[in-house]
């Protein structure tokens, strides 16, 4: 009997598979003939790493198939490097397609960085936007370590090795260094804003001091084309590109899972970010 058992759930499994694998594949076929398509990049969280990202955007700019793009952004920011290179891919895609922007909730510092790089923005009126700058953040805990008795003792091979160590406080050499690569990372971000808006470089320099601003405000700087929602970008999208009917949305990858940015981005958020990009284009409120 138990087997008998085991012997119809097995069957019940692969009958639920073979008819999913069919359901999804008929999907997929009557998408095709559905209408024309758009497609969706969604970049959401802190921006630590740019494969999937990357990979959906070099997918939309090889399918003839897709017609336009929507980037949904809900981003506070991230790392300067992944941030360029997707702002960087964007402009790429921008050249053979239309790419629309649509702002979350939050699309400041790092994440209007690439919003920059879309046709037309759009964004809510209670959007939190902005934030044009760079931080690094550097917790020093020499006086601590000090009262417990510990004191660091490095050796090093190069003077400024151990720039920005938490076990001591920086020398004014050291920090008009690091002062002077931020500020050529912020002129570089000021510069892209206002190459890809088609803005001023002065006028970007006015609202570019990391301080935030709702989407209402960021549509009276000329910093976002229209108040709206994604599904607004949507319609307009569809209007500009002439497409009969509704179009059908290609979603990629979706972001992190609140689950795997719990558990995988453990590591990525506390090393990685700490100690291989100290630099970043993010909005911190304090």
């Amino acid at each position: 009997m138990a087997r008998s058992s085991v012997k119809i759930t097995l069957i019940v499994i692969m009958v639920l598979i073979v008819a999913a694998f069919f359901v999804s594949l008929i999907a997929g076929l009557a998408g095709r003939s559905l209408g024309e398509k758009i497609g969706v990049l969604e970049i959401e969280g802190v921006i630590t790493d740019t494969k999937d990202a990357i990979e959906d955007v070099v997918k939309f700019k090889e399918d003839d198939s897709i017609k336009g793009v929507i980037v949904r952004i809900n981003s506070p920011g991230g790392s300067t490097a992944p941030t360029q290179e997707i702002f960087r891919e964007l402009k790429k895609l921008r050249d053979k397609k239309k790419v629309y922007v649509s702002m979350g909730s939050v699309c400041a510092s790092g994440g209007y960085y690439i919003a920059s790089a879309g046709e037309k923005i759009y964004a809510l009126p209670s959007t939190i936007t902005g934030s044009i700058g760079v931080i690094m953040e550097n917790v020093v805990m020499e006086d601590l370590l000090k009262k417990i008795g510990i004191q660091a003792d490095p050796i090093k091979a190069g003077a400024y090795k151990d720039i920005g160590s938490p076990f001591r406080k920086m020398k004014a050499d050291e920090r008009a260094y690091l002062q002077e690569i931020i500020d050529t990372i912020h002129n570089q971000f000021m510069k892209d804003i206002a190459d890809s808006r088609k803005m001023n470089i002065e006028t970007v320099k006015k609202y570019a001091d990391g301080r935030v601003f709702t989407g209402s405000q960021a549509k009276a700087f000329g910093m976002v084309d229209a108040i709206g929602t994604y599904h607004d970008a949507v319609d307009d999208m569809k209007k500009a590109l002439n497409i009969k009917g509704k179009p059908v949305l290609v979603h990629g990858k979706k972001p992190f899972s609140l689950l795997r940015m719990l558990v995988s981005s453990l590591y990525s958020e506390v090393y990685t970010n700490w100690f291989s990009a100290p630099f970043k284009f993010i909005m911190t409120l304090k």
